[in-house]
């Protein structure tokens, strides 16, 4: 009798229509049951008394013990019984129902099917079956946000396309909502967002239950998350508190994964959008109109009424000066006293290299923070690989180069005597090589030997047509420059036309 493809309602219309005396043909051309089983089913049923209009019909738990049908997956426990502490423990796991059948089949030499398998899988996961509760907040207490994938659309200056996020808002009491394409979840456009949405309703609630996303929660955890920075100095800003659902719970914020869901599934198909712009002002109406205007599957209101008659005057007000949107990052000063953040490059001081420095960044200023005290401010940057410098950041030796430039150095040497600029014209003069610092450190031997004998020292070497660096510092060292010199100075380009110590004389014929 345990066919385990008739339901208990099926025996029991069986067993009716054998009270009022339909024959097993009958029954079986009725399609109730075939005839082989309908004579087992009547003999039972004669044994039982069960065919007696005058008394009742037992009750599905008397009916199914006399019967002899097994639970669902039931049959699957004597094979599977040896191995259902180990079943338990891989579904725990997560472990998947085909690698179990494999891992059982592979270590233990199970004959059974896989189907056995997972009907025993079906059973355990109804003995300890997943109940959740349904949450309840008051009008302001709360909104919900969430992100999910929105539409391709077309780049008005490359035509390429481009993939979007939808933002979306929805207050916990009215499920009234604020919803936005975006092109990315950077922290800049959670915070952005969060701004527009709270200016749409006109207040703020009192919390905002998230996600685990990073540009609100840096470290998920149970218990103790770590909030992002800007988004803990936003909400402080803004006087509401950040609830982040736990890790693995979305359905925490069941009212906004509905809410992404009716946006991308009553919104988003068979429209056309012609730019970011566009595809927001639709959204925009399609909120005010449609989505607002409904009856909802749950309040059974529409959600723009309830808003307006029962929640709006519990948001709290928005601040008089809204709140700056700041994008704080820990960056490394690098060896170049320069960090890196958005793609740019912003200069601090040098004493701070390979240090960690906190940056607040705004959409006009990058602020640049050590243990809590400012000690660097620059200009955003528009574009990547753009650098904002401080030339008071430099080390002195760099600072050095880059403010005494050619110009610098010739007008220098002009000061200290006509020789030591013709000197240092020479050498800047070079086709091939840069001689800047040669200059550079020509004009600094006048600190440690004075103008005079630097400018005599410079007449020496334009002598002797070694305009160096390492000449001039030499004749110095050496005090040559006190010395008369002894020929006149060779002016530059000027062929040799003396006659050498070992040249070998000329013969005419």
């Amino acid at each position: 009798m345990a066919n385990r493809r008739f339901e208990m309602f099926q025996y029991r219309q069986v067993l009716t229509q054998m009270r009022s005396v339909q024959s097993d043909r009958q029954i079986a051309k009725a399609k109730l049951m075939g005839r082989r089983k309908a004579a087992q089913l009547r003999a039972l049923a004669q044994q039982q008394g069960w065919l007696d209009p005058a008394q009742e019909l037992p009750d599905d738990a008397e009916l199914a013990k006399v019967l002899a049908l097994p639970a669902p997956g039931e049959s699957a426990v004597p094979m599977l019984l040896p191995y259902q502490e180990q079943l338990k423990t891989w579904q725990a796991a997560g472990i998947n129902g085909t690698t179990m059948y494999q891992a059982l089949v592979r270590e233990h030499g199970f004959t059974g099917s896989y189907s056995s398998v997972r009907r025993f899988l079906k059973t355990l996961k109804e003995d300890n079956p997943q109940a959740t509760v349904m949450l309840d907040f008051a009008p302001g207490e709360a909104a919900q946000v969430d992100f999910g994938s929105g539409p391709k659309l077309l780049d008005s200056q490359t035509g390429k396309p481009f993939s979007t996020w939808v933002f979306v808002m929805t207050l916990a009491f009215s499920r009234h909502q604020y919803a936005e394409i975006v092109r990315d979840q950077k922290v800049a456009t959670w915070l952005g967002c969060h701004r527009r949405a709270f200016e749409f309703f006109g207040g703020v609630p009192a919390k905002v239950m998230i996600d685990n996303l990073k540009a609100g929660i840096i470290k998920a955890c149970w218990h103790d998350p770590a909030v992002n920075r800007s988004y803990a100095e936003f909400a402080e800003g803004y006087g509401f508190l950040i609830s982040p659902c736990p890790p693995r719970q979305p359905q925490m914020k069941g009212r906004v994964e509905s809410g992404v869901k009716y946006v991308k599934n009553n919104f988003l198909p068979l429209r056309e959008f012609r730019s970011l712009v566009d595809a927001n002002r639709q959204l925009k109406e399609w909120v005010l109109a449609t989505a607002g205007n409904r009856s909802h599957g749950t309040t059974k209101q529409k959600p723009l009424v309830m808003f307006a008659e029962a929640e709006k005057a519990f948001l709290k007000p928005l601040p008089a000066v809204a709140p700056e949107l700041a994008v704080w990052a820990e960056h490394k000063l690098h060896g170049n006293c320069h960090l890196q953040f958005d793609k740019a490059y912003y200069s601090a001081p040098f004493k701070l290299v390979h240090k960690k420095l906190w940056v607040k960044a705004t959409e006009t200023t990058v602020k640049i923070y050590h243990q809590h005290q400012q000690v660097a401010v620059h200009p955003r940057c528009a574009r990547p690989g753009q650098k904002a410098t401080c030339v008071d950041h430099l080390p002195p030796d760099a600072v050095a180069y880059l403010m005494r430039d050619p110009q610098w150095c010739l007008k220098q040497a002009g000061e200290i005597g006509p020789r030591c600029h013709h000197l240092v014209k020479r050498l800047l003069s070079h086709r091939v090589v840069d001689h800047l610092r040669a200059a550079q450190g020509v004009l600094r031997l006048a600190g440690k030997y004075g103008p005079e004998r630097l400018e005599a020292a410079c007449h020496r070497a334009l002598i002797y047509d070694s305009p160096q660096y390492i000449t001039v510092k030499t004749i110095l060292g050496k005090g040559l420059d006190q010395q008369p010199p002894e020929t006149e100075p060779v002016a530059a380009g000027v062929a040799y036309r003396g006659q050498g110590r070992f040249q070998r004389q000329q013969l005419f014929h």
